[in-house]
């Protein structure tokens, strides 16, 4: 479930391998290219973090965000 944290929507995603993490973070990037929308995020290994705002609008959480976090989910 994504929180909405510091005015921003905020998920951690934990796959198998660092490798399914990769792949997942590819396919995300994927999307958010098309959108002209893209994350905040790190990766330790397993573990993927995600951070949406939108800069353009003085990095608040917009519906721009809650449609890219839509598609995020739509990977798992």
């Amino acid at each position: 479930m994504w929180e909405e944290i510091d005015k921003k929507l905020c998920k951690s995603f934990v796959f198998s391998s660092f490798i399914e993490a990769f792949g997942f973070m590819s396919k995300v990037a994927l999307i958010a290219e098309k959108m002209n929308h893209h994350p905040q995020w790190s990766n330790l290994y397993n573990k993927v973090e995600i951070q949406l705002c939108t800069h353009d609008a003085g990095n608040v959480v917009t519906e721009k965000d809650r449609v890219l976090a839509k598609a995020i989910d739509g990977l798992i």
